[in-house]
């Protein structure tokens, strides 16, 4: 009798509408995910396998591929080690004004990437208030690569930021000064002790800044120039396509970006999960 009660209660659903739910969820996943994925797929069966190549293949194209995995690559480098201090700060330190330090960290996701674009692009032109200066020591920002870099680190920040916070509040400080008490230096305490915890999730907010990065285009694009094999972006590429209603070859350079940001994600989750299992003493 208590048998059949427990095993009754542990079939219950903490939530209830199960089915509901997952029919909105699903209509959800359909309606945004799905059908511009058919899209997508729609426009690519009209291509032949060479003229697929032709179009990924062209130099302006390959150009603009390795603009946007350079700047990306950048960008993300930047804010693995920035996001990290910003999380660490905001976590173990206490100082006035930290409650608007944590909300700008949200900036990015609640400002237009557009305006966000057009500010940067004013402030570092040669004609703003710091690319002026930057220009006179010979770095110049706006209309280069390191532009370009500086527009994805910007917008994509809040992914390590967030990603790494979370964790850093359920590690107790103590944990770090007990490490210290027994004698390890600060350095020393932070790489053996610290950061084998905070790994996995510093990954993959750099991951997902750099997936972030790589379809960029409102708040690159002011900032970028937009100069033939020099800084022209991925998503530039596809939206000059889209203007000269070449769909298909606006699809099959789109197709790059979702393989290569499909491939990443997965490459991280089976990672995370790999080294969470041998983090916890379980089989690699």
């Amino acid at each position: 009798m208590i048998a059949a009660t427990l095993r009754r209660q542990a079939s219950r659903r903490v939530l209830p509408g199960f089915g509901l739910s997952l029919g909105v969820t699903l209509t959800f996943v359909s309606l945004i995910l799905l059908l511009p994925l058919t899209s997508l797929v729609g426009q690519l069966s009209q291509l032949s396998l060479s003229q697929y190549w032709f179009l990924i293949s062209d130099p302006r194209i390959l150009a603009s591929y390795r603009v946007t995995l350079l700047a990306a690559a950048v960008a993300a480098l930047f804010n693995a080690a920035f996001g990290l201090l910003m999380a660490w700060v905001l976590v173990r330190y206490e100082f006035p004004g930290k409650r608007l330090v944590d909300a700008l960290m949200d900036l990015p996701f609640a400002l237009p990437t557009a305006v966000a674009g057009v500010t940067l692009a004013t402030l570092y032109s040669s004609q703003g208030w710091v690319g002026r200066w930057l220009e006179t020591l010979g770095l110049p920002i706006a209309y280069t690569w390191v532009g370009i870099a500086l527009a994805m680190a910007f917008t994509s920040i809040p992914f390590v930021v967030r990603t790494v916070q979370p964790i850093l509040e359920d590690l107790p400080s103590e944990v770090d000064e007990a490490a210290v008490t027994l004698g390890a230096r600060d350095g020393h305490a932070f790489r053996r002790v610290i950061l084998p915890h905070l790994w996995p999730a510093l990954v993959t907010g750099t991951g997902l800044a750099f997936v972030r990065s790589l379809g960029e285009f409102g708040a690159v694009i002011f900032i970028a120039g937009g100069k033939p094999f020099e800084t022209e972006i991925t998503s530039l590429m596809i939206f000059v396509k889209l203007q000269e209603y070449d769909y298909a070859g606006a699809a099959a350079v789109a197709s790059i970006v979702l393989a290569t940001s499909l491939v990443l994600l997965l490459v991280i989750n089976l990672w995370q999960g790999r080294f969470i299992r041998r983090l916890h003493g379980g089989e690699a």
